[in-house]
């Protein structure tokens, strides 16, 4: 238990020297670092990635819970099939596009270009989106595309977050990164609460026949999604324009003056980023996002199986629930600067992170007195008990109880907060200050992947092994990428920004009489 106790405190001690150290280093240098003009210019272009970043989170969420109920008065008798597809088109847009644009802002040397044209796709995916009654009878397909196209643009959250990194000194990278995640769940709590706004906008007068465009302009409760996306991304659009968006990379300024050299390319080209650390870095990213989706994805249906709740009851207690597990969220994040000066970041991704969020699957598997209650045989809705009939595990497995649920939703609630945010900040320090655009992309990737994944697992080992399957692999994975953290514990360190020692001249010994 030694190393553990080492580790958790060693941040009062280790950390904090080095802290005043690289503080003590750097005074000198404030001045020549930036001027208090050019420091309030920064500022305002992180809070502009702040406002992005939330924006691109509304403008998911803000669509998921009118998906379906708007394509069925577009195509009445739509597919289920349908949905999901519109629904996996922007993760998989956002997952094909993010090293893209990575790559397009490290070779232009600028994040402005990439976000403009991403912001201004945006505008015109989410315009689509409200029209979709002109291109019927092919709705649907207009709806995927859209929804795709929104997707690419929300691919600029890599170029976002690789421009936070190179406008931040190290010792503020913590707490711009907990901002960020912070404006990501907002965006996401704030989303669904606007859809809900619109709500006695009603769903507005019947559609024209196909081919009929005497109203190409239409406003309800499911289009007033669409537009409000618009009108933040024509605000966003703005933002990012050369009299207020003022590019100021200090990170590289930064390496240059801590090492000694001549000019931040010399500073760049001397720093490596280390593989090994990065790569399982975004693994364990992977591992993170991908236990949280799945939760979050098969939360409807598992207290639907397992406490025999009706439709209404799992909606409205869930909603209920992820109200309070964002607003849990929300007191991590902004505990997140606090809790780094007592505890090495670190220790706390894995024990504070990993460890929770490894807790909150163990919690999940069942673990109660008798098997969940079932559902009518003849029951032809879901809801009100396990279908035995279709999820024959139903009959076998233990049931789960409402604590265990409770219990283990608080602890995803609070390890996702401190892991997404840690592992970001970490990551980005472990990559030094140079360019962090392709990295960042695949980053932004891995967790596309996993949020597309989740709900294919769903329906491929929770409907046909139980939860017990299907929690016990997310434990089981989530401990092995908290093992993968600790043998690289060492590598989880920025790049040190100390000028290299130069060899020193030895001075000649006289010769000892018995040698002469």
């Amino acid at each position: 238990m030694g190393w553990l106790k080492g580790s958790v405190g060693r941040a009062r001690h280790t950390d904090a020297e080095e802290d005043d150290a690289n503080s003590d280093k750097q005074a000198p240098h404030l001045e020549v670092l930036e001027t208090a003009d050019e420091k309030r210019a920064r500022w305002r272009s992180v809070y502009i990635i702040y406002f992005t970043m939330f924006q691109m989170s509304l403008g998911f969420s803000i669509v998921l819970t009118g998906v379906w109920p708007y394509l069925d008065k577009l195509e009445p008798g739509s597919q289920k099939e349908i949905l999901g597809v519109a629904v996996g088109a922007n993760p998989l847009g956002q997952l094909l596009f993010s090293p893209l644009l990575g790559l397009w802002a490290n070779r232009s040397g600028s994040a402005r270009a990439p976000l403009l044209a991403t912001l201004a796709l945006f505008v015109l995916a989410s315009a689509l989106y409200s029209q979709l009654h002109l291109t019927r009878p092919h709705a649907k397909y207009w709806m995927v595309l859209a929804r795709f196209l929104v997707g690419v643009s929300s691919a600029n959250i890599a170029v976002a977050r690789s421009y936070l990194s190179a406008a931040t000194l190290v010792s503020e990278r913590t707490r711009a990164v907990a901002i960020v995640s912070l404006a990501q769940v907002l965006g996401f709590v704030v989303g669904p609460a606007l859809q809900a706004a619109a709500a006695p906008l009603g769903a507005g007068a019947p559609y024209p026949p196909p081919g009929d465009f005497s109203v190409p302009f239409r406003l309800d409760m499911y289009t007033a999604a669409g537009w409000i996306n618009a009108l933040l991304g024509t605000i966003n659009f703005i933002l990012f324009l050369p009299w207020c968006f003022k590019e100021k990379k200090i990170a590289a300024r930064e390496a240059m003056i801590a090492q000694g050299k001549d000019s931040e390319k010399e500073a760049l080209e001397s720093l490596k980023p280390d593989p090994i650390s990065s790569w399982t870095l975004v693994g364990a990213f992977f591992v993170l996002v991908f236990n949280f989706v799945l939760l979050e994805t098969l939360a409807t249906s598992l207290t639907m199986d397992q406490f025999a709740w009706s439709k209404s009851q799992a909606l409205e207690y869930m909603g209920a629930l992820m109200s309070a597990g964002a607003v849990v969220a929300c007191l991590t994040f902004a505990m997140i600067g606090p809790l780094t000066k007592f505890f090495e970041e670190r220790a706390l991704l894995l024990w504070g992170g990993f460890l929770l969020t490894g807790m909150a699957s163990v919690f999940c598997i069942p673990w109660g007195p008798g098997p969940p209650p079932l559902a009518p045989r003849n029951a032809t809705e879901a809801g009100g008990g396990c279908p035995q009939l279709t999820q024959p595990w139903c009959a076998s497995s233990r049931g789960l109880t409402l604590t265990q649920f409770l219990i283990g939703y608080a602890c995803v609630s609070v390890g996702y907060s401190l892991g997404v945010t840690l592992i970001q900040t970490i990551f980005s320090k472990v990559l030094g200050p140079r360019p962090q655009g392709v990295w960042m992309g695949v980053l932004t990737g891995a967790g596309c992947l996993s949020r597309a994944l989740g709900p294919v697992f769903v329906s491929a080992v929770y409907a046909r092994r139980g939860p017990d399957a299907t929690f016990g692999s997310t434990a089981a994975l989530t401990l092995a990428a908290l093992l993968a953290l600790r043998l690289v514990y060492a590598r989880l360190r920025p790049p040190a920004l100390t000028p290299d020692p130069t060899p020193t001249a030895h001075e000649m010994q006289p010769l000892h009489k018995d040698d002469t």
